[in-house]
């Protein structure tokens, strides 16, 4: 029987972010992305969410390469977690390259990954797949789709793209190789459908020079721009307005700078000599002669816009007039933070301009007649929507039949479900290891679902600890209970309320005195529960219950 290729999502589905896509023939494996999430509001202490790497784990000596489509931290950061625990090469174009390997030295894992630096137009073997990189158009320099080569057939991924007939630099997105392929014939087309509930296409970035400009011409305040660090055509345009206006630039944000250098370094991005000046001398210009870029355009606690905001940046205060320029729109979930950083920012008496006034952000996905086109031009066999949430995925089917796929063609999948394709079919058979993994700190994965909850629980309802000395003899009561509170209520104003738990609590000890004395389980069980029910009653609150019995 012939061999099937299995295509199996450990990420991007259902969610955005944590993208992270195996594809699987004859006994090798090849990895497209391995990206992070960002944690939920309810996620308390979580940094980031990575994919479960479990299968990937279980498998690894069958994994013949990664490749990277670009370089956002939802396709490549993960990387350094993954490469703990497997060998093998990551194939990526140069920005992104650079980028992953910052991440790899910041783990100390660069001596022990091999990292290949490919340009669009090359084609990489892999044990029996071939990948071929495709130029594309994103809010990232170095963006590629792939096609994808095994004896079942090509299959497109285009990861995150637009089309963008004026890009900055690096050229309009390769059409031509898209519409090539699809004359020799494309088993499966999974693509990018972020931005599908959107008419029309998306803006040129060159669209968004012209709103700088107009913010720059005749400003004598100083100005600040937050944008997306890695957007560096975006950061591009920035510096060349405030050049030609005679405006020295500083850049602050760890993640900004780090991204400057690398786009510095590799050439993709010019900086005009005597430019660029540290955000240490910025105090001693005029004020007309001052561009800040920064970090902060998510409203991100730790980030350099926000610490400006609230007063607690090191070399940068909010000046009365100072225009700051947010280059940014918001993603889904950090509305209320850049929100809040905005009313401090007015707080401030700044002047904040967004793109609800201008022009001053264009998206780096695809919109409708985009997808459109690449639908037209790689003229799939079978199709599989990808990035995206689920209405999102639905959307992205119905444009697929409305241009004339058989419904039957298309296939939603979910995270760790695989897809068997064959020459003449597709179907999901089978499910994988998946889901999402927590990294807190330095720890990878100690926190699950019970942690979690736990953290939900303290954080909307507190928590109480009874504490009780008791007889290691007899278990009698040697002292107390006493009852410690947090995040419950404010002891000196409850003291009526502390006294009746401490009754309650005398009550349960005493009942459990003759049955159980010295079955220290049960009696803190006991302590837990009547402490539980008298609360609820009494309060209407759950407030986590910590019974703690020393024998003495």
């Amino acid at each position: 029987m012939a061999e099937k290729l299995k295509i199996i999502s450990l990420g991007g589905l259902n969610e955005i972010g944590k993208n992270l896509t195996v594809y699987e023939y004859g006994g090798d494996i090849i990895l497209v992305d391995v990206g992070m999430g960002f944690p939920d509001d309810d996620m308390y202490g979580i940094d980031v969410v990575i994919p479960d790497f479990t299968y990937l784990l279980q498998n690894r000596d069958r994994i013949r390469a990664i490749f990277i489509t670009h370089g956002h931290e939802d396709h490549i950061g993960a990387i350094p977690y993954l490469m703990r625990d497997i060998q093998a090469p990551i194939y990526a174009t140069r920005m992104s390259a650079g980028l992953i390997r910052l991440k790899l030295e910041e783990h100390h894992l660069a001596d022990k990954v091999k990292l290949v630096t490919c340009e669009a137009g090359e084609t990489v073997r892999a044990g029996k797949f071939s990948v071929e990189f495709i130029h594309i158009n994103h809010s990232i320099a170095d963006a590629v789709a792939f096609a994808i080569r095994c004896p079942v057939g090509v299959c497109v991924h285009t990861g995150d793209f637009k089309i963008d007939p004026t890009p900055i630099q690096g050229g309009m997105a390769d059409l031509t190789r898209l519409g090539e392929l699809g004359r020799e014939g494309v088993l499966a087309l999974l693509a990018d459908s972020t931005n599908v509930e959107r008419p029309g296409f998306t803006k040129s970035e060159r669209s968004v020079g012209a709103s700088f400009e107009a913010l720059f011409r005749g400003c004598d305040q100083r100005i600040i721009v937050t944008t997306f660090a890695s957007n560096i055509d975006r950061i591009q345009q920035i510096i060349n307005v405030a050049a030609k206006y005679g405006r020295k630039v500083a850049v602050t944000g760890r993640s900004m700078e780090n991204a400057m250098r690398v786009s510095t370094e590799l050439g993709y991005m010019q900086v005009p000599a005597g430019t660029v000046v540290d955000v240490a001398q910025i105090k001693t210009m005029p004020k007309n002669k001052v561009c800040i870029i920064t970090t902060g355009s998510q409203g991100e606690t730790m980030s350099a816009l926000t610490r400006m905001a609230f007063n607690t940046h090191r070399q940068v205060d909010i000046q009365p007039g100072d225009r700051v320029i947010i280059s940014a729109s918001a993603i889904p979930g950090n509305e209320n933070s850049i929100g809040n950083v905005i009313n401090e920012l007015y707080r401030r008496d700044a002047e904040v301009v967004n793109e609800r006034e201008l022009p001053l952000h264009v998206s780096g996905h695809a919109c409708q007649e985009e997808l459109k086109i690449v639908h037209a031009l790689v003229k799939p066999k079978f199709f599989i929507p990808v990035h995206g949430e689920q209405r999102m995925l639905k959307t992205h089917a119905k444009l697929a039949r409305d241009m004339g796929m058989d419904p039957r063609n298309i296939v939603i999948s979910d995270v760790g479900k695989v897809i068997e394709l064959t020459p003449k079919s597709v179907k999901l058979n089978g499910t994988v290891p998946s889901g999402k993994v927590f990294v807190d700190g330095y720890g990878v994965g100690d926190v699950g679902a019970v942690v979690l909850r736990d953290r939900q629980h303290l954080a909307q309802d507190g928590m109480i600890v009874v504490v009780v000395s008791m007889s290691g003899e007899d278990g009698q009561v040697i002292s107390g209970p006493d009852i410690i509170t947090r995040g419950f209520v404010y002891v000196k104003e409850s003291e009526a309320l502390m006294d009746e738990l401490k009754q309650v609590a005398v009550d349960a000890l005493e009942r459990c005195s003759d049955r159980h004395a010295r079955d220290w389980s049960t009696i803190k069980s006991e302590i837990k529960g009547s402490l539980s029910n008298f609360l609820y009653k009494k309060t209407k609150r759950n407030p986590m219950i910590l019974p703690v019995i020393m024998e003495v």
